[in-house]
């Protein structure tokens, strides 16, 4: 699952970062790194950009750029 596919309220863990060189160069550098533990606080009104917690931050990011992490949800 990527992290697109993650609901608003749920949590998840990393597994892998994908993208480009650039792209995935500044997704690493913003703190999604592989075992790092998110959060969905929000998504937009119509969806795009989705407002994540992680690392004691909130981050937001496009929904495009979100399709590049692999996650596996967090059990309940």
């Amino acid at each position: 699952m990527t992290l697109r596919d993650l609901k608003v309220g749920k949590s998840g863990q990393v597994l892998a970062v994908g993208g480009e060189k650039v792209l995935r160069r500044r997704l690493l550098d913003m703190g999604i790194t592989p075992r790092t533990s998110v959060t969905v606080k929000k998504a937009a009104p119509m969806g795009d950009p989705i407002e994540l917690l992680l690392r004691g931050y909130v981050l937001t990011l496009r929904l495009e750029d979100a399709e590049k992490i692999t996650v596996e949800e967090a059990a309940v």
